[in-house]
């Protein structure tokens, strides 16, 4: 399906939509004064060392010290942990780090809440087809790259570039890519990696060793593929960044690029705004007349499925498959738009036919697959719950634009006025109370 990818620049934020006929799919906002540091590389200083917890706190330059734990300090992926054996165990924290020590170190995720930025010390710098892994010799396959065949040639091809401390993860955008441009992106991370360590060693920390590219370059870098019909902005400047980046890197697509010159609001002009703000809602609307609760917590999140107004037309287990069926579809879309990670929990409603449990679980993965985050989900439950996490690198929609109500604290209530007014009755009687015994 042909995808937009609208790009609307301000002087204090950028924001970048991805529309597939017309309708929202993702939205990503970076603002001047947060900045954005997932995928920047520092120079840290170890602050404190917590062999309990085999962790480490590690000052980076920012407000809060960043988090790390062995799992991030040692390369724990599975095909390493295979080359090391079964008897392999993870070495005491204090055995690897001390107070003080310096160490380069890149964030994975952002800081959120009252937590610092999650950080590891396995370090990856990515381009257009590449993510290359110094210092290991793991050659893996983007998973959405399914004939064997290609899979099989893309291996081949990197092997030769693969140096005795040399790992790359090959992209999906490289499917089909020629031999001489792999090689290329090859050695332009290599070139990278060669000035990281040289700026790590000059660099008084904490320090900034790397910056990964703005927001308006990632999204070209990552998003575009071969279903970009369109790339649009308001920006003259962004413009001619993202054509120059465009014609260098990938050249097929500098035609799809426009400049928007309409009076009118970009985002506005696509009726984006209306749209971010549905995503904000606590309910979101299924066409059949049922209807999802999204509720987001510290801990997890939860979807509750919900009938509604939809009756159905033949039988009462048929009404409850044909909403469940419509909400696993919408529940993916959701969980891009809304940004939404970590543990989550769909509860559909109960069904007793097991192929329909069937159908909706594989509706559900079906929308996992177009998801460009990580995804694990298990089977419906007997309780027709479905637990799922959604690997969380950066905010929630929600967590980034809003902040929590005054008068409710975030708890999404209020007290009723008959509350209110029965606990200032009961106010006025403890006062009088400690009158009349005053006066006794």
């Amino acid at each position: 399906m042909a995808e937009e990818i609208i790009v609307s620049v301000s002087p204090h934020e950028t924001r970048v939509a991805v529309i597939e006929q017309g309708l929202l799919q993702e939205i990503f906002i970076e603002r001047v004064h947060a900045g954005h540091c997932v995928g920047n590389i520092y120079k840290g200083k170890v602050l404190r060392v917590l062999p309990g917890m085999q962790s480490v706190f590690v000052d980076i330059g920012q407000e809060r010290a960043a988090f790390m734990h062995v799992n991030d300090l040692i390369d724990t992926h599975e095909a390493v942990m295979r080359e090391r054996g079964p008897g392999f165990t993870l070495p005491p924290i204090n055995e690897l780090l001390r107070e003080g020590q310096t160490i380069l170190v890149q964030v994975t995720k952002e800081p959120i809440g009252t937590k610092g930025a999650r950080i590891t010390g396995g370090i990856s710098l990515a381009s257009r087809f590449l993510v290359y892994m110094p210092e290991t010799h793991h050659i893996g396959i983007s998973q959405r790259i399914e004939e064997e065949e290609e899979r099989d040639r893309l291996r081949e091809i990197l092997i030769p570039e693969q140096g005795e401390q040399d790992g790359f993860i090959v992209r999906t955008a490289c499917e089909g890519a020629g031999a001489e441009e792999i090689a290329v992106d090859a050695q332009l991370l290599r070139s990278r990696w060669q000035t990281v360590r040289e700026d790590f060693m000059r660099m008084p920390a904490p320090a900034t060793v790397f910056e990964d590219l703005p927001l308006h370059l990632r999204v070209m870098r990552d998003l575009i593929n071969e279903n970009t019909a369109r790339i649009v902005t308001d920006n003259a400047e962004i413009h001619s960044a993202l054509e120059r980046f465009l014609a260098d890197f990938i050249p097929h697509k500098k035609d799809s690029l426009d400049m928007s010159r309409d009076s009118t609001p970009l985002f506005d002009l696509h009726s984006l705004e209306d749209q971010i703000a549905t995503a904000l809602e606590r309910k979101v609307p299924l066409k059949s007349g049922g209807y999802l609760v999204f509720d987001q917590t510290e801990a997890m999140s939860t979807i509750d499925v919900n009938t509604g107004a939809f009756v159905g037309r033949r039988d009462l287990e048929e009404t409850i498959y044909r909403t469940n069926l419509e909400a696993a579809a919408a529940i993916s879309r959701q969980l891009r738009l809304r940004n939404i990670g970590g543990i989550v929990i769909v509860d559909f409603i109960d069904m007793l036919n097991e192929e329909h449990k069937r159908q909706v679980f594989r509706t559900l993965e079906k929308g996992q697959q177009t998801d460009r985050v990580k995804w694990n989900i298990t089977e419906i439950s007997e309780l027709g719950l479905v637990e799922m996490t959604r690997k969380r690198t950066h905010q929630s929609l929600q967590k980034r634009l809003c902040e929590p109500c005054p008068t409710c604290d975030g708890r999404g209530y209020v007290k009723t006025a008959e509350s209110i007014c029965l606990e200032i009755f009961r106010d006025i009687q403890r006062g009088h109370w400690t009158c009349t015994k005053g006066i006794a």
